[in-house]
């Protein structure tokens, strides 16, 4: 069984659809470890409710390529075969991503290359986009510009706030992620350059 491990910073809703999904049999794969760089996370508590190994390794004050060390170190004797940012709010340093090369996942909630970093749902508003949706991509040493895995595409609706877009494209998050993670664990994918293509 493919071991994952799952990074998160705060409530943990994408980790919580990966548990349903493999619970429910649509995703093979077991759950190694739940890592939260911010101590106060409810990931972590979903994460012991579940009988999962939570983690807390608090970030705070910690550069970015020591705290990826951190997570390098608690992670070495798991055996994990994919990484998985569901809302991790940091930067992936160079010792994780030179850990698992091109084996680390991030859900993004825009069509990237369109809106990466923050406050995405309101930059797509601000432009006047008339769809967005969620990207799973390879993480990289970019801010969000690592081949893409997957997309979801979401309308944006003329009375949209940032909250009700953000919603909408969250359900599509928690389909989409682990659709894509059955993708990258089963190898049935090739690389083309950029392009991540199905096989």
């Amino acid at each position: 069984m493919k071991r994952l491990a799952i990074l998160v910073s705060g409530r943990g809703s994408n980790f919580e659809a990966i548990a349903r999904n493999i619970r429910e049999g649509r995703l093979e794969a077991e759950i190694a470890a739940v890592v939260a760089n911010n101590p106060e996370a409810q990931a972590l508590e979903t994460a012991r409710g579940l009988g999962l190994n939570a983690i807390s390794l608090p970030s705070k004050g910690i550069d970015t390529d020591t705290y990826a060390r951190i997570v390098v170190d608690a992670l070495a004797p798991l055996e994990i075969d994919l990484v998985c940012l569901a809302g991790f709010m940091r930067r992936v340093g160079q010792p994780l991503l030179e850990a698992y090369p091109m084996r680390i996942l991030n859900i993004h909630p825009s069509l990237l290359p369109a809106f990466p970093g923050l406050h995405v749902q309101q930059q797509a508003l601000d432009y006047g986009a008339k769809w967005s949706g969620c990207t799973v991509h390879f993480v990289d040493a970019g801010m969000d510009t690592g081949p893409i895995v997957a997309q979801a595409a979401v309308p944006v609706e003329d009375t949209d706030t940032a909250e009700t877009l953000a919603a909408r494209i969250l359900v599509e998050e928690h389909k989409l992620f682990s659709q894509a993670i059955a993708v990258v664990l089963g190898g049935r994918y090739r690389l083309e350059g950029r392009r991540v293509v199905r096989v």
